[in-house]
């Protein structure tokens, strides 16, 4: 099979899960309502997410049914009311463990060191 099929198929599975984690990211830095979430999702993540709303409130829905959300619907002055999410504290417990446990792991020298040996070597493996 072609590399770029393989590597396509292989991060829509990955970035499913992350959907979720870019979530709990924005809105551990503020309140924020789920159609302002998708430009910021594709900022953060430096264009490598990309998600429909739909995805975004059926992962909020998700979200607050666990605990992990909460929800409030604010008065805008200019229009219909806004339903903002934030943390809980179970939320943002859950995001610092995800970070530490997940993450972090990537900072690691050896870690580092096998990721950057893979890609200054990516003349040997095909796709750069």
């Amino acid at each position: 099979m072609d590399e770029g099929i393989l590597l396509s198929k292989w991060e829509e599975t990955y970035k499913k899960g992350l959907l979720s984690f870019w979530i709990l990211l924005l809105l551990h830095e503020r309140p924020s309502y789920p159609f302002e979430m998708r430009p910021l999702i594709e900022e953060i993540s430096q264009g490598t997410i990309s998600a429909d709303d739909n995805s975004i409130y059926r992962a909020l829905s998700r979200l607050n049914e666990v605990g992990i959300v909460t929800s409030e619907v604010r008065p805008t002055g200019q229009g219909p009311d806004r339903r903002y999410y934030s943390l809980t504290e179970t939320g943002e417990a859950l995001l610092r463990h995800f970070i530490e446990r997940n993450l972090r792991v990537f900072e690691s020298p050896p870690v580092a060191r096998r990721l950057d040996a893979v890609c200054s070597n990516g003349s040997s493996g095909g796709m750069q």
